[in-house]
This record gives structure tokens, C-alpha cells and sequence, in this order.
């Protein structure tokens, strides 16, 4: 890594835990077998890309849901199933962000959708006591609210031309191997996080 001048973030798996089994367990528990063929880390279905890039409400989700495994689970049967991922927040990861704060430019990139967003800030305050997760950035780019997906190298071309950022650089860390093959594909630098506690030992 060199000549790093900004570093964006992405948020589960290195900032917040996420246990997409738990979903899949939660899904099972209501019969539906094969939710993972729909949604898993490195794969979503066009319902749930239209969730995560704000092309659909969270009422025409669930809606879409029930239509596509055939079930007639109630809205918040199935958001309980679909927020059972979503674990805490790392402090030790959030401190490590607060010092790459005082020496760069930091920005948050999440593929999240407003379910979940809700969910994590509300995990935020209980665990914090207060609810400025987003301050943590210059700017926090959600992917249902900017419309833009990662892996998509345009995605980061995106927000690189929004924040006048310039690629070279920028530092791009996740913990997802094809999101990171896409931000390589826009010229950022990249760090592959395999283990969210892992986030530490980066060099910066």
C-alpha cells in the first residue's frame, strides 16, 4: 500500500458481525429450505438486489418474499429471520477506524438494504448508548439509499467521483472476495479482510 490518502470501509464482516447461517437457520425454522439459493454473502437474487439498491420498498419486499418461497409469513415474522444476521459491533475495529480517522479520509460502502439498516443503528445505540454510527465518515454511502452496488467497478467510481477522490489513492477494505476484485477492476487499492478480527494487523 502506497500513497494512501483515503481509506473507505465496508461494514459487516469488518465493523459489524454478521452470521449469515443464523438467517438461513431462522428461514428453515418457517419451512423455507432453500432461502440460501436466494441470498448468501457472495450471491443475491434480483429481489434482493432490488431491496439492497432501493428499487423496491420494504412492504414490496416482503410481498415479493412471500410470493417467491411460497409462504404466507406475516412482514414481521420474515424481518425477524431477515434481521437474525445482523450480530454487534466490533469496539476494537471501531477504535482501529477512529485512529485511520486521524490520518485519512475515511468513508463507509455497504451493499445493506433499510431493514437491516435500521437494525444495525439500532444494535448501535444499545451498545454504545448514542446513535452517530455515520459520524464515524466523512460520508456513509448505503447502497439502498445511493443506489449503487459493489461489485460494480462504476459502484466505486461512483463514490470515488462524488467525494473527488482519486483511485490510486484510495484503500478499499472488505470482507468479501468478489467486491474486492471489483474495486481492483476501478484502480483502488484493496485489502482482503478474511477474519473480522483480523482488522488490526492492517498497516496504516
Amino acid at each position: 500500500m502506497q500513497n494512501i490518502k483515503n481509506v473507505i470501509f465496508d461494514l459487516g464482516g469488518v465493523l459489524l458481525k454478521v452470521d449469515y447461517k443464523a438467517s438461513e437457520a431462522a428461514f428453515a425454522q418457517m419451512g423455507l429450505n432453500n432461502y440460501q439459493e436466494y441470498f448468501k454473502q457472495d450471491y443475491s437474487s434480483a429481489l434482493f438486489e432490488q431491496l439492497e439498491s432501493g428499487a423496491i420498498t420494504d412492504l414490496q419486499f416482503y410481498e415479493g418474499f412471500r410470493a417467491t418461497f411460497k409462504t404466507d409469513a406475516s412482514d414481521t415474522t420474515i424481518k425477524g429471520a431477515w434481521n437474525a444476521m445482523i450480530g454487534d459491533f466490533v469496539p476494537e475495529n471501531l477504535h482501529f477506524l477512529q485512529s485511520v480517522a486521524q490520518k485519512y479520509k475515511v468513508y463507509l460502502f455497504s451493499n445493506t438494504n433499510q431493514i437491516h439498516y435500521n437494525c444495525f443503528h439500532a444494535k448501535y445505540a444499545k451498545q454504545f448508548g448514542h446513535n452517530d454510527f455515520d459520524k464515524h465518515f466523512i460520508k456513509a454511502y448505503y447502497s439502498q439509499i445511493c443506489g449503487w452496488r459493489k461489485p460494480n467497478p462504476q459502484a466505486y467510481s461512483n463514490l470515488l467521483e462524488a467525494e473527488g477522490l482519486i483511485a490510486s489513492e484510495t484503500l478499499f477494505i472488505d470482507d468479501t472476495l468478489k467486491n474486492i476484485t471489483g474495486a481492483q477492476e476501478a484502480g483502488l487499492q484493496t485489502v482482503h479482510l478474511t477474519n473480522i478480527s483480523l482488522l488490526n494487523n492492517i498497516n496504516l
